[in-house]
């Protein structure tokens, strides 16, 4: 589990891929993050959970399966592009965002960016596997950041972001056009998932 709170940005050193449907990716850590780093162990790139293959120092590899490369932005990535990262919550961890799974449900792309003063809106696209868990107020992961939902409209909707975030994020240089990893909040899934079932059931 994570928290949505980027703890900081790697770089992708090297990308491998032996095979269509499967890539390894070396990405260089922040120095605070590699400390006590394990094969088996954890992390999140952009939101996307990746489990680490090899470890060395603050140089690790990542596998990323054809399901992976399918549903996230990662298969996208080339060498010298960076990426939000986020070590595994553990039990006792201050949660400042929103419990989230690491499983990304689709990516979607920024279709407007806002700028007034210190203020930034992005506006991005509403896909059809995440429009209803996108909720005005409610929590969605971005590229692995935890964000307040502002306005929905019928095929888009909005975040509106902090100086901090854009400066310890991806998003201070992403630009329109770019596709995001999207998590819809998992507890409000199953909240929807779940009264849309027993309605089914009532109506059936």
């Amino acid at each position: 589990m994570f928290t949505g709170i980027v703890q900081g940005m790697g770089r992708v050193l090297a990308v491998e891929q032996p095979a269509a449907d499967f890539r390894r990716h070396t990405v260089e850590l922040p120095e605070h993050m590699a400390q006590g780093l394990q094969t088996g162990a954890s992390v999140a790139n952009n939101g996307c959970c990746l489990t680490i293959a090899e470890a060395d120092g603050r140089r690790v590899k990542f596998d990323l399966m054809g399901e992976t490369l399918a549903k996230t932005n990662l298969g996208r990535l080339k060498a010298g592009d960076a990426v939000n990262l986020e070590r595994a919550a553990r039990i006792g961890d201050e949660i400042g965002g929103h419990l989230m799974s690491g499983h990304i449900t689709c990516t979607t792309p920024l279709v407007r960016i806002v700028r007034s003063g210190r203020n930034i809106s992005m506006r991005f696209a509403l896909p059809a596997a995440a429009a209803p868990y996108i909720l005005p107020k409610g929590f969605v992961g971005l590229d692995g950041c935890s964000l307040t939902v502002g306005e929905v409209s019928a095929d888009w909707f909005s975040v509106h972001l902090i100086p901090e975030t854009m400066q310890r994020t991806l998003f201070g240089t992403r630009q329109e056009g770019d596709e995001i990893n999207l998590e819809a909040d998992p507890q409000t899934q199953a909240v929807v998932d779940t009264v849309e079932r027993v309605l089914a059931q009532r109506a059936g």
